[in-house]
């Protein structure tokens, strides 16, 4: 991994919008994550004219610059991932889960952001090490998924600036 990229990877289980996708991208680009690992019905950019088109439009050229790969199945992703020694997260809401503000990852970290409306597949909750959850104080308990991983990803930004200066 190049030393000024963020040592995180994003790994989207089943996320199914072609304009999320290419906002992960570009987010991705944005903040310099190490890489994305699009899984299961997650949409790709090698996919056909449309899929290509479509995550393009968020992407602004993004899924050019971002290192990206596919699995067929989130739990091979995460296999690989902690082989390789990440802390395995999830980025979701829950009674259980771990406030991003009061959460210490520990580096290299994999996100886990799950399908957007079922959230992450319940066979992968035992896969990862922790639940996190951006702090919701209105009445919406949810972001959109795009969004919320633009808010966890500058965060982990602005932490690792912070440490390593």
């Amino acid at each position: 991994m190049p030393p000024d990229r963020l040592p995180v990877a994003v790994v989207l289980d089943n996320v199914r919008s072609l304009y999320n996708t290419g906002a992960f991208f570009r987010t991705a680009d944005g903040c310099g994550a190490e890489r994305l690992l699009l899984c299961g019905i997650t949409p790709r950019p090698d996919q056909g004219t449309r899929q290509r088109q479509a995550i393009a439009k968020t992407a602004l050229g993004a899924e050019h610059t971002v290192p990206w790969e596919y699995h067929a199945s989130t739990a091979d992703a995460l296999d690989g991932l902690d082989a390789a020694g990440y802390q395995i997260v999830a980025i979701e809401t829950g009674p259980t889960a771990l406030d991003l503000y009061e959460w210490t990852p520990t580096w290299p970290v994999a996100l886990v952001f799950g399908h957007e409306t079922d959230g992450v597949s319940g066979a992968l909750a035992s896969r990862v090490a922790a639940h996190v959850r951006i702090p919701m104080l209105g009445e919406k308990r949810s972001l959109n998924v795009a969004s919320a991983a633009g808010i966890v990803l500058y965060e982990l930004l602005r932490r690792r600036r912070r440490s390593a200066g």
